[in-house]
């Protein structure tokens, strides 16, 4: 039962390796807009009870592997961390809100793929060294 956890009603082990991109893909996640992102993931995780195995920040996109409880689908995980970030870093940083006129951050669709066709230590090496940079933290920043 080694890396399973538990609910009140279930014992799971599910993660989902996710990937979603900024509208028109421009490059708009660096400096403090990407150190916010970041915070704002993490505090939104947090809040649903999803665990941030390994993630970065690129320039116009986020990766994150993610461990979720059963009671949350995919769809609401993205609907949730999307909504709430696209409003609050427009909120924050006005060249966004000026760019990105439609109050709308991050481009519609998503990518989602369950961890069982690759193995989890596949996505971890290929979101850790996706710049090609060897840091240990588990959250990074494309600089």
């Amino acid at each position: 039962m080694d890396g399973y956890k538990k609910n009140s009603h279930a014992v799971y082990d599910i993660k989902y390796h996710v990937i979603w991109v900024t509208k028109y893909r421009y490059k708009v996640l660096y400096g403090p807009i990407a150190i916010r992102t970041r915070e704002l993931i993490r505090q939104g995780c947090e809040a649903r009870g999803i665990t941030i195995l390994q993630g970065s920040v690129g320039k116009d996109h986020i990766h994150l592997l993610l461990s979720c409880p059963p009671s949350l689908a995919p769809s609401k995980i993205m609907q949730y961390l999307k909504g709430r970030s696209s409003r609050l870093l427009q909120d924050q940083f006005r060249e966004l809100k000026k760019k990105y006129w439609g109050q709308h951050l991050w481009a519609r669709g998503y990518f989602c793929a369950t961890v069982g066709n690759v193995d989890e230590e596949t996505i971890r090496n290929y979101i850790a060294n996706q710049f090609n940079e060897e840091k240990n933290d588990i959250f990074r920043i494309e600089e």
